[in-house]
């Protein structure tokens, strides 16, 4: 069983905009829960900054067995200077993604659109 849950969320002067896509899969006794976000920021700029952001990579794994228990999550932000109709924009981004694993007890194999993710 699949379940899949998007948000597409812009600001009202459109220089913000979010996507997370949420997907629960529940297969052979292991329920996986993946979340994914982009966080978008768009700003007119003058001139090139002197220095750029500097990229940032974050990545956790946790491992837990005896509560049998999987995590994964990626978090990555940066910026780049996109050029359109001869203005400069900067646009920073923050891009994540969130992966948990864990067994599901006998008998409970189905996801119900009442619980919380």
């Amino acid at each position: 069983m699949r379940d899949l849950l998007f948000r597409n969320l812009t600001s009202v002067d459109h220089r913000r905009k979010v996507l997370s896509c949420a997907e629960i899969i529940d297969n052979a006794g292991v329920r996986t829960i993946i979340r994914r976000h982009f966080i978008y920021t768009a700003r007119e700029i003058k001139k090139p900054p002197a220095q750029a952001d500097q990229p940032y990579l974050k990545v956790v794994k946790v491992r837990n067995n005896k509560s049998r228990i999987e995590r994964f999550f990626c978090k990555m932000k940066g910026s780049i200077i996109a050029s359109y109709d001869n203005r400069l924009f900067l646009i920073r981004f923050m891009h994540t993604l969130n992966i948990n694993l864990f067994a599901l007890p006998n008998g409970i194999m189905k996801y119900t659109a009442d619980e919380n993710i």
